[in-house]
């Protein structure tokens, strides 16, 4: 599923540039992504056998009235071909596309709150002198790290949460 998500999405993000349209397309991918990660009916609509192809496809014209022309394509072009579920993949591929292209990493920060403008400042200011590129901070929240952060850009992690504190003590007075 991944790998036909990243394909779908290299195949709109090429298309996008061709027509000048890849940032209008991005802000497409992002409203999609973040949308059916916050709405549990959208996401069980999506990957429901029960609900017709045209049904979805409605809804999501409906849910996301005045997106790009490609966006739309996309979605249809996800319909006919069966695969309207990996939608929210290829969106969040598309923009992990779209910021490689221009020189821009996304740093997920994991906390149990949300960040404050200042905290995400901080993690911005810190992933830049580590990784000397320019970043995009997206906030994940998860209460059961209980506190702390994780931190992941690319293929490094940095877990300094709570619930990883106390595993480690856990492993530590199991071993002795």
């Amino acid at each position: 599923m991944a790998r036909a998500a990243i394909r779908y999405a290299k195949a709109v993000l090429s298309l996008a540039q061709d027509q000048n349209a890849a940032a209008a397309v991005n802000n497409d991918m992002h409203l999609i992504a973040n949308t059916v990660a916050q709405s549990k009916d959208l996401s069980d609509v999506l990957n429901s056998p029960v609900v017709s192809d045209s049904i979805k496809k409605s809804a999501l014209l409906e849910i996301f009235k005045g997106i790009n022309p490609l966006t739309v394509n996309t979605i249809n072009t996800l319909i006919t071909n069966k695969r309207i579920a990996i939608l929210p993949e290829v969106a969040k591929q598309f923009s992990v596309l779209f910021d490689k292209l221009n020189g821009t990493e996304v740093a997920t920060v994991t906390t149990a709150l949300p960040l404050t403008d200042d905290l995400k400042v901080k993690v911005l200011a810190k992933v830049k002198e580590l990784t000397g590129k320019e970043v995009a901070v997206e906030n994940i929240i998860d209460e059961t790290i209980l506190g702390g952060f994780i931190l992941r850009v690319g293929d490094l992690q940095y877990d300094a949460s709570i619930t990883n504190q106390l595993n480690k003590l856990r492993r530590e007075f199991t071993l002795n």
